[in-house]
């Protein structure tokens, strides 16, 4: 199956659901080629970029399923090659 690179940028602003986010991300870590975390104090939230090598309906998927988690906001821009 052809895959596509992709960045999926999350915004965590809400603690609460740092373990589910974990366990989806866990799910989904075959297809995930690198991750940074990034504590903004200051703020309050968490930034995490996660790098993917995927389908484009895993991609979808697993945006989906984060962007339905309360607190997460969830962007992905995906390579055309």
């Amino acid at each position: 199956m052809e895959t596509k690179v992709a960045v999926m940028s999350i915004i965590v602003e809400s603690g609460k659901t740092v373990d589910e986010l974990n366990a989806v991300l866990h799910a989904y870590s075959e297809y995930i080629i690198g991750r940074m975390g990034l504590p903004y104090k200051e703020k309050g939230i968490n930034i995490i970029s996660i790098a993917l090598d995927a389908p484009q309906n895993t991609i979808s998927a697993l945006a989906g399923k984060l962007g339905n988690l309360p607190g997460i906001s969830v962007k992905t821009a995906i390579a055309s090659i």
